[in-house]
């Protein structure tokens, strides 16, 4: 999506009070979308611990790189005028109910869940990109430099599943249209909004 332009070497264009609440919600969004991130990788952590010490390696780097994109988000949203996330409650017990049946399913259940999340939240950085480029550049930037460490994860977890099976993919399926869910109902509908707005340029 042409991610790879700078948001300094773009001018900001005026942001009206719609735009500014879009913004805001992007920042919390974020934010609870890498807290029920990590709070997926502490659970499978925990099950990898008793049964697949092998994932701990990349699970603990993971968990290592959401800790650092939830505090920086965190950061992000006082000067946005942003708060936590009305439901984060979903994110913080839902990720964990996550991480820890997908971790019990086996090695394939983690990676497929890593897969199915990092996959929607790449492809809603790319939406949330296109529509902070010339509002925000400050955001832009972060979000631009965290995506990356993202799709690492993405592709870490393609490498590990090498042609998953029928229930495999349907798990994906379900993951990612229940983690496309969480971020339309915490942005308000934002999110499908700013999809519409990418597609419609492309096109």
């Amino acid at each position: 999506m042409g991610g790879q332009t700078t948001g300094s070497a773009r001018q900001s264009v005026p942001v009206g009070p719609r735009d500014a609440l879009t913004i805001a919600r992007i920042a919390r969004v974020n934010h609870a979308g890498e807290f029920g991130a990590i709070r997926i990788y502490s659970a499978q952590l925990l099950v990898s611990g008793w049964f697949w010490p092998d994932c701990r390696p990349a699970l603990a780097e993971m968990l290592g790189h959401e800790r650092n994109h939830c505090a920086i988000f965190r950061a992000a949203m006082p000067p946005r005028q942003s708060r936590p996330c009305r439901v984060m409650h979903f994110w913080s017990y839902g990720g964990w109910l996550l991480g820890f049946v997908t971790a019990c399913l086996g090695r394939k259940g983690i990676w497929a869940c890593t897969a199915a999340v990092e996959a929607a939240v790449h492809r809603h950085l790319d939406d949330q990109l296109y529509f902070v480029r010339d509002r925000d550049p400050e955001l832009y930037r972060i979000i631009l430099s965290i995506r990356e460490e993202e799709l690492a994860h993405l592709r870490h977890a393609e490498t590990q599943l090498r042609s998953p099976g029928a229930m495999l993919q349907m798990l994906r399926r379900i993951i990612a249209l229940t983690t496309d869910g969480l971020i339309w109902l915490s942005t308000w509908g934002d999110s499908s909004r700013m999809a519409y707005a990418l597609k419609a340029r492309e096109t």
